[in-house]
């Protein structure tokens, strides 16, 4: 029996995540339901159903009476959520390393070679796009689906941060130097070794930390800027 597509209200979701992602729609901005159902063609309906779903992974809090707003994250949170991220995708990379099939491994080595091309042809956007895929593949081999669903929806929440870190400068080169280095791991058998590797290419501490924290700060004066000009 073949899957069921998927309903409009995921669809939607995924739309406006989007927007979130890339910045069109800012932290602490209201998220009009009428607004989106018109840009979206849609009824309002479909559209209320979708930020209560975005609402669920963090990515938009339903406020009374100002309704549904993008979610805003201090710096500190946003440094212990990388903290749990860089733990999960570690257990994966340990997990994977013991478990991981024949089928998995060239998933995984694929993956790898498609965040190539795009870091080759020096597209970020679709690098992280690739980048996404890859880190999929690690959840999956893992052959916990606990662990996948925590850690894949950590990851989307933290999607637009992971994003923008491909903004810093020779970041996408240094990301796929490192991804290399957990396949190699995960490859070998070597758990630790992929633990370990996992861990330190996703937490954000020191140096990279205080890089995020700037790309943030130079975005927010970028959206300032526009909306300036726009008046």
């Amino acid at each position: 029996m073949s899957s069921q597509p998927p309903r409009r209200s995921e669809q939607l979701s995924d739309a406006i995540e989007e927007l979130i992602v890339t910045g069109s729609v800012t932290p602490g901005m209201r998220l009009d339901e009428q607004e989106l159902a018109d840009r979206f063609e849609v009824s309002r309906t479909p559209v209320r159903e979708a930020l209560i779903q975005l609402a669920a992974v963090g990515m938009v809090e339903i406020r009374p009476r100002r309704g549904a707003v993008v979610a805003e994250i201090s710096s500190d949170r946003l440094c212990e959520m990388f903290e749990v991220m860089a733990e999960l995708e570690a257990m994966c990379g340990r997990l994977a390393a013991r478990r991981i099939t024949p089928a998995e491994q060239l998933r995984l080595r694929e993956a790898h070679l498609a965040c190539q091309a795009a870091r080759d042809a020096a597209d970020a956007d679709r690098y992280y796009g690739l980048n996404e895929d890859f880190h999929a593949a690690i959840y999956a081999a893992s052959h916990n689906s606990f662990l996948e669903e925590q850690a894949t929806t950590l990851h989307r929440r933290l999607r637009p941060y992971r994003r923008l870190q491909l903004r810093v400068r020779n970041r996408m080169q240094t990301s796929f130097d490192e991804h290399g280095a957990v396949v190699d791991a995960i490859l070998a058998g070597d758990s630790e070794a992929a633990a370990s590797r996992l861990r330190g290419h996703v937490i954000v501490q020191g140096e990279r930390f205080a890089d995020l924290v700037a790309s943030l700060a130079m975005l927010d004066r970028e959206r300032e800027a526009a909306a300036g000009g726009r008046r």
